[in-house]
């Protein structure tokens, strides 16, 4: 049996002349699949995260997150984890990477269209399985690696799941909530207490709203909250014992910290997020807002009746809605409002809200614009307008990326440097060259480490000499400048700076030739003992194909 809104009949009749066919659709996994291996990573995010999950399997260590080898405890480790065996199977690149966020977007995108299919008949799941599915927090989101597409997986996932659970027609369904329970664990272990908390907030607020507390009563609590500790602990408890101060580290600072300081990046003014929502479900969100807008009447109808209103049989049906499409709207209403009390603000943390506003929108278009003779028409062009705005974004998100990028001399780093060599960097920190060289060592990282740790702000420094503390080997990796004067007398040491760096200055440092001036970097090589070693020096790393690395010298003269 199924629970379906009344105002949508599910066996209500299609027009033929949609201009898609019927399982088209599900060409939008695999256009975003195809949309990953087109951008070189995006920096800072791609950069560091993508990095931290190469590094894990470079280094074998699965316990400890690692940025340039010092703990990187920002986030809980499912990215990573998943990044490392995607990267085992398919090999180190960006693809690789991008894999693990592409397919929890498609999973958000599955689990959304089997649910609306039960709720509300096969014609709305198709609709809002275009509208998801064309969008650019779809087909840009989706394939951007970081921690937020995945933890709005799981938290979409997770109401979905418990919203089965209790409007099954015959009593709570004890393995749609225990499925449930394992989605908030998973979303615990992407992104933190957000990964629970925040579906239990848009559940509690629905059940006392449609008044189905005797429904809470009959979840399987003590097997759900047993699955969520045995999924979501044990990393926890291992990672805790091995560096005592990691959880107040995570959740007192990057989790309860963020959201109540001022003092982090990305301040943004409170409606920022209703923006943010327009450009990620972009021209699709347009149709939600006439759902609210025509619920609202129907309600102020409801409620005054003298109001001067023209009564509709969509209003009436509105004036009621199902129990699902009330729990849509304060899923929408509660995490949209959530976030946006602190004020460090990121257009991703909208994405958890995406698909709700899909269903709305694609209810409202098959009661109002479904019907009519044009409508297919007039759909099947706005889904190409959405297709062609998330293409440009992607190509134009790629060239702005190679302006930033390292990924030029890491090409030539990673032919070039061999075992025993060091490879410093200045000024700024890189974040996608120890991924492009595939390098096995961490990068030495020369500042004036003392007055960064009194001056700097929410950057990378910040990250890496807090990281630094939970491991004094690691440490090592972080260098005073004047570690560049004995780098210069050292044979096998590289050197990497932005461009027209101050920090080093060839009158000075003499000891080093240019390599190669990158679109960004520079990559500098010390001389001392290079003639004497030169013919000592394999042609390529073992990890690089020697073809490729002969064309990167080609390139290089």
């Amino acid at each position: 049996m199924t629970s379906v809104d009344s105002s949508v009949p599910p066996d209500a009749p299609v027009p033929v002349h949609t201009g898609m066919r019927r399982w088209a659709w599900l060409l939008l996994p695999a256009l975003l699949l195809v949309l990953a291996a087109w951008r070189p990573l995006a920096l800072p995010d791609e950069g560091r995260y993508a990095e931290v999950g190469r590094w894990m399997l470079a280094s074998g260590d699965w316990l400890t997150p690692r940025l340039d080898g010092v703990p990187f405890f920002h986030k809980p480790p499912l990215l990573y984890w998943l990044e490392a065996v995607a990267m085992q199977l398919l090999g180190v690149t960006p693809w690789a990477a991008r894999l693990v966020v592409a397919l929890h977007a498609c999973l958000m995108w599955g689990v959304m269209c089997v649910c609306v299919r039960h709720f509300a008949g096969a014609a709305t799941a198709r609709r809002a399985a275009w509208m998801l599915g064309s969008s650019l927090a779809f087909l840009v989101g989706g394939q951007y690696v970081n921690h937020d597409m995945v933890v709005a997986t799981w938290m979409s996932v997770a109401i979905w799941c418990f919203a089965r659970a209790m409007l099954h027609p015959r009593g709570v369904h004890a393995q749609w909530a225990r499925a449930g329970f394992v989605a908030c664990a998973l979303g615990v272990l992407s992104k933190g207490l957000i990964g629970l908390l925040l579906p239990g907030f848009v559940l509690t607020l629905w059940v006392l709203w449609t008044w189905q507390w005797r429904k809470v009563w009959a979840l399987p609590w003590v097997s759900g909250v047993l699955l969520l500790v045995a999924v979501a602990l044990p990393w926890f408890v291992l990672a805790a014992r091995e560096h005592p101060d990691m959880l107040a580290y995570m959740f007192g600072k990057h989790q309860f910290g963020r959201y109540t300081a001022t003092t982090f990046n990305n301040a943004r003014p409170w409606w920022f997020y209703g923006a943010a929502v327009v450009v990620l479900l972009f021209p699709w969100v347009f149709f939600a807002l006439a759902d609210g807008w025509q619920r609202v009447r129907a309600a102020v109808q409801q409620r005054w009746p003298s109001q001067p209103m023209a009564a509709s049989p969509a209003a009436s049906d509105a004036s009621v809605p199902s129990p699902w499409v009330t729990l849509c709207w304060i899923w929408v209403l509660a995490i949209l409002g959530f976030f946006s009390i602190p004020n460090s603000k990121l257009i991703g943390y909208a994405l958890p809200v995406i698909p709700p506003l899909a269903v709305l929108a694609a209810v409202w278009w098959q009661q109002h614009l479904a019907p009519r003779a044009w409508g297919g028409r007039l759909f099947a062009g706005l889904v190409g307008l959405a297709l062609v705005l998330a293409l440009t974004a992607n190509i134009v998100a790629g060239r702005y990326t190679l302006r930033h990028s390292s990924a030029d001399v890491a090409a030539v780093l990673g032919c070039e440097i061999v075992a025993g060599d060091v490879v410093a960097v200045l000024d700024e920190y890189p974040y996608d060259l120890p991924f492009y060289a595939q390098l096995q060592q961490p990068i030495e990282v020369l500042q004036d480490w003392d007055t960064e740790r009194r001056t700097a702000g929410d950057n990378w420094r910040r990250e890496l000499f807090e990281g630094a503390d939970f491991d004094a080997q690691a440490a090592r990796a972080l260098q005073p400048l004047s570690r560049l004067d004995t780098l210069q007398q050292q044979a096998g040491a590289w050197v990497l700076a932005p461009n027209g760096s101050a920090s080093l200055n060839l009158q000075h440092h003499k000891g080093f030739e240019l390599v190669l001036g990158g679109q960004a970097w520079s990559l500098y090589r010390s001389t001392a003992g290079a003639s004497a070693a030169a013919s000592e020096r394999p042609q390529a790393t073992e990890h690089k194909g020697l073809g490729r690395c002969q064309h990167q010298r080609q390139e290089q003269r």
